[in-house]
């Protein structure tokens, strides 16, 4: 590592009286890549500036028997001791609060109640990766456009209409900020660290990042279809966006095909050619798999999850979802919860 006059410092037109600070507020199984990404931009544009412009402390529920701040695991099994326990903030701070796995178990009543009393003395505060659910329970996203990894999507948007969930990279609307997971948190702090102290800076911090790409927030946070499924047919691609944006009221072959320009046959050849399945069960797989979300992520009783994904019956959705996953809907569930309460 090269010292300060070895390699080039980047000037800093007004160096602040104070550090800004960071809280990242830690959850049970946060993603470490979400924090970690956050707090290295955030410790290289210090070095870049050759000056103090952040500090960052962690804070948690996680508490040691005598009173004192415990540790808190990731979701990679990593341990990280906590500075302190949901402390009152200075009214300066911005709020990190990081999540993962099982968001919705993670989501206390204390920590609701922290991040509200937070929000009502006017502090910034983000959701990374899934905690923009613990902002949407809080109330804190309410009326503002907001984004969630695109695994949580579908039950967040079952049960939060009152926001606007995109599939941005990441979101700022006014002083709430959301991710969706993973290095979107690097490029929420690069236009963090953009608006405190200009370009040039964040730049810098993401040429050290080895980050060729900055993302914004008018980018998706998904890949193409043609790049997932590792096809680039362009009317295989626009008939599976078509399926993806109608699992509630599905589209019949016929019509599909009829939109693309193209006969029944020939859409079943494609299908068969390309993906090595029928249109009718490639787009019976992605009903199923937004149906296990909602039985993952939300309380919809078995009935409403099998009307969302286009369901006629509860009976039919049950003997489909056990031919393709080996068990019932009902059991999914109670496995679920049963693995949550261990």
């Amino acid at each position: 590592m090269l010292p300060p006059t070895q390699r080039q410092i980047v000037e800093i037109d007004t160096a602040p009286a104070k550090p800004r600070r960071f809280v990242f507020v830690l959850m049970p199984d946060f993603t470490m890549l979400c924090f970690s990404a956050a707090v290295e931009a955030l410790r290289i544009a210090n070095r870049m500036a050759n000056k103090p412009l952040y500090e960052w402390v962690i804070t948690g529920e996680a508490e040691m028997d005598d009173g004192r701040p415990g540790v808190v695991r990731c979701s990679a099994g990593v341990s990280f001791a906590l500075d302190m326990v949901l402390p009152e903030l200075n009214r300066d701070d911005t709020v990190m609060l990081c999540s993962g796995l099982d968001v919705q178990q993670a989501t206390t009543k204390r920590m609701l109640n922290w991040l509200r009393r937070e929000a009502r003395r006017g502090i910034p505060i983000a959701g990374l990766c899934t905690a923009g659910y613990t902002l949407a329970k809080a109330g804190l996203l309410d009326g503002r456009k907001a984004t969630i990894h695109w695994e949580n999507q579908d039950g967040f948007t079952e049960e939060f209409d009152e926001v606007e969930l995109t599939k941005s990279v990441f979101v700022i609307d006014g002083n709430r900020m959301t991710t969706a997971g993973g290095t979107a948190s690097i490029d929420l702090f690069l236009k963090l660290i953009a608006n405190d102290h200009g370009e040039e800076l964040a730049s810098s911090v993401a040429d050290q990042l080895i980050y060729s790409a900055i993302r914004t927030d008018q980018d998706t946070q998904r890949l193409s279809v043609p790049t997932r499924i590792g096809v680039r047919h362009p009317k295989l691609s626009q008939v599976i966006q078509k399926m993806e944006a109608n699992i509630e009221e599905p589209i019949s072959p016929s019509i599909l095909a009829a939109d693309v320009g193209m006969s029944t046959r020939q859409l079943e050849r494609l299908f068969r050619r390309y993906l090595n399945r029928s249109p009718k069960r490639y787009y019976m797989e992605l009903r199923l798999q937004k149906a296990r979300n909602l039985l993952m992520q939300t309380d919809m009783s078995v009935i409403n999850v099998a009307l969302a994904c286009g369901f006629a019956s509860p009976s039919h959705f049950s003997k489909c979802y056990r031919a393709h996953y080996e068990t019932t809907p009902y059991r999914e569930r109670g496995a679920h919860a049963s693995r949550l309460s261990v």
